[in-house]
């Protein structure tokens, strides 16, 4: 679950700066916005599966509240994503109820 969650992770983070960096320009300065209703509508149903999934993640888990709070604001925040990756890669798997 962990690691479906970094992918999702990194996939909504992605979207997220595509919209911010490709998409809006395109729209504003090229006068393209199908741009961002395309990547809005993407980035969307990305962010509705990386909160359901950073939830599963964090209740199975039970990360500490500073890793809590960074799963948070990765969602929110432009480029903490990568920061976010690091981090996850440092959580022992052993820690899964599964493998208890």
């Amino acid at each position: 679950m962990l690691r479906t969650f970094r992918i999702i992770s990194m996939v909504e983070g992605i979207s997220f700066l595509l919209l911010l960096f490709a998409a809006m320009p395109a729209k504003y300065y090229l006068g393209v916005p199908e741009a961002v209703t395309v990547m809005g509508w993407a980035h969307g149903m990305l962010f509705m599966l990386y909160v359901a999934s950073a939830m599963m993640v964090m209740q199975r888990y039970k990360l500490p509240d500073m890793t809590s709070g960074l799963i948070l604001m990765a969602g929110v925040t432009p480029f903490v994503c990568f920061y976010l990756e690091k981090k996850l890669r440092e959580i022992p798997t052993q820690t899964s109820p599964e493998m208890a």
